[in-house]
């Protein structure tokens, strides 16, 4: 992936669209490119376009790090802590040392698998097409 330090989101879009419209209607990939664009005007419509921003830049940051708000050692202390009602969306968390984020499902939080950065380079992850 590529940093482009200075990017427009009207610009963006517009390429995404140019890309999207070579590709068959229906298509996975159109589907994908449109999903993409609609991602990021959504941080227009939500007024975040400057967290967006924010966050962009440190996804290139070598020094960026996930922050962690809690480690649990099993997944049922996990399960009564996200019943508390102290859980909040995106929050990332450890459950017996694997990566989870906690996601928003209609009418309740749950958690999403979310390898973190350290658990990327375990087999279980490596592609193993070699």
């Amino acid at each position: 992936m590529a940093y482009i330090p200075e990017f427009d989101l009207d610009d963006i879009v517009g390429i995404l669209n140019s890309i999207a419209e070579k590709q068959a209607e229906g298509s996975k990939e159109r589907d994908v490119i449109e999903l993409a664009q609609i991602a990021l005007l959504y941080t227009r419509h939500r007024r975040s376009e400057d967290d967006f921003v924010s966050y962009y830049k440190h996804f290139f940051d070598p020094s960026f790090k996930l922050k962690v708000s809690h480690e649990f050692a099993t997944r049922e202390e996990a399960d009564t802590w996200l019943a508390s009602g102290k859980a909040e969306e995106s929050e990332r968390v450890k459950i017996d040392g694997k990566g989870f984020m906690v996601v928003r499902l209609p009418g309740r939080l749950a958690f999403m698998v979310a390898p973190l950065p350290e658990e990327m380079d375990a087999d279980e992850w490596k592609d193993d097409s070699e």
